[in-house]
């Protein structure tokens, strides 16, 4: 036993709203600006991923995303590889009352076991739109579901939980995913997620993952922060993962981008998320909005079903515009969540960044009052950067 005789001290982590980007000494047209990435083997002409989450990414809606130049992962644990006909699953989600919610949600999850005929028709559904068919599930059942993504000719496979790490301890006769082994075994190629630090990024790194995907607790609908006190700013935990990107590529060779995935609501804060450090992020609630989300109207995160600790809320996130308009506009809102795809290319203009090495670049600064200096009126009337 340890027994420290000094006060424990406290770093300062940063969020997103936080920060602010510094224009360089140059400018740029944005249609001279590259905003593409390739992650995981698949070229993306936007950096911009739909979360594995059932009111996100659907079949159609994964064929929707990327021919919008994203790609929309598909959770092979939801409701979509559960049911033959998950609309009325879908249906009775957005249809409870909130004490309703979680009783129900662990019954529907629960209660009717993933079934790999459904797993290998829905990425061949993915597959027949000529959109990128990547897809995830927890380590628990990597195993099973990563074979059957391989079979079915899955383009990428994410492994994703809460917390992921490279050294786990478990009770006696358990056997953890050996992730190096996974990968190494895996005919195609392998992401993992999350993680918010520089070692344990590093680590993943080593085992051959494709990429990484950082971020714990700030998504729209997670509750992880709430019930487990568990969860590092995302401004400070990119900064960190990109730094464990730069020690990898030194040591190996081998550039591993770096995903953002939480807390990403507006064109704002992909750009500030990109100028931290990452290569591509992930969202949610923005997806959740668009007409053919299968959420209708609704957002819920995926551990609302654990039969012991939920942790997820079901969020109103409403209705507005297509997919295509969320990502490549045109925009009748003036609040960032349309036209993705035309404010990063604007953002990265406006800084000097021609591409996304120019943007890992860009200064970053400490900005507590980014969203309040000069904003009362917007704020006062709920307009703007204020909208509810």
């Amino acid at each position: 036993m340890v027994i420290d005789d000094q006060p424990k001290t406290f770093a300062r982590a940063y969020g997103l709203d936080e920060i602010a980007l510094v224009p360089s000494d140059t400018t740029l047209d944005p249609d001279v600006v590259d905003i593409s990435v390739t992650i995981a083997g698949i070229p993306m002409a936007a950096p911009v991923f739909a979360s594995a989450m059932d009111s996100v990414v659907s079949p159609q809606t994964a064929a929707l995303i990327g021919k919008a130049g994203g790609v929309g992962v598909l959770n092979l644990e939801g409701v979509q590889t559960r049911y033959d006909d998950p609309n009325p699953i879908l249906d009775q989600i957005a249809s409870v009352d909130r004490a309703g919610y979680v009783p129900l949600m662990q019954r529907l999850y629960q209660d009717q076991p993933v079934r790999d005929e459904l797993v290998l028709a829905r990425i061949q559904e993915i597959k027949a739109s000529g959109s990128p068919a990547v897809v995830s599930s927890t380590p628990q059942s990597a195993r099973r579901l990563g074979a059957l993504a391989a079979k079915a000719g899955a383009h990428a496979f994410l492994v994703q939980s809460t917390v992921t790490s490279t050294h786990f301890k478990g009770k006696p006769g358990q056997v953890p995913l050996d992730l190096r082994a996974f990968c190494s075994d895996m005919p195609i190629p392998v992401m993992v997620g999350n993680a918010t630090t520089t070692s344990v990024t590093l680590e993943l790194m080593r085992t051959g993952v494709a990429a990484v995907f950082v971020g714990i607790g700030p998504g729209a609908a997670c509750t992880t922060r709430g019930v487990l006190g568990v969860g590092v700013p995302m401004a400070t935990a990119m900064a960190d993962a990109a730094a464990a990107r730069g020690t990898y590529w030194k040591e190996s060779g081998r550039y591993v981008p770096v995903i953002a995935d939480g807390g990403i609501v507006t064109s704002g804060d992909i750009c500030k998320a990109l100028a931290c450090g990452a290569d591509a992020v992930m969202m949610g609630s923005p997806f959740a909005r668009a007409i053919e989300a299968p959420g209708r109207g609704f957002h819920w995160g995926m551990a609302t079903p654990n039969a012991v600790l939920p942790r997820g809320a079901r969020i109103q996130v409403g209705t507005t515009v297509g997919i295509e308009q969320i990502m490549n506009g045109p925009s009748n809102t003036d609040d960032g969540t349309q036209n993705m795809v035309g404010a990063i290319r604007t953002c990265f203009a406006t800084l000097g960044a021609s591409n996304m090495a120019d943007m890992h670049q860009i200064q970053v600064v400490v900005a507590p009052s980014l969203r309040t200096e000069g904003k009362i009126y917007q704020q006062a009337q709920q307009l703007g950067m204020y909208k509810k």
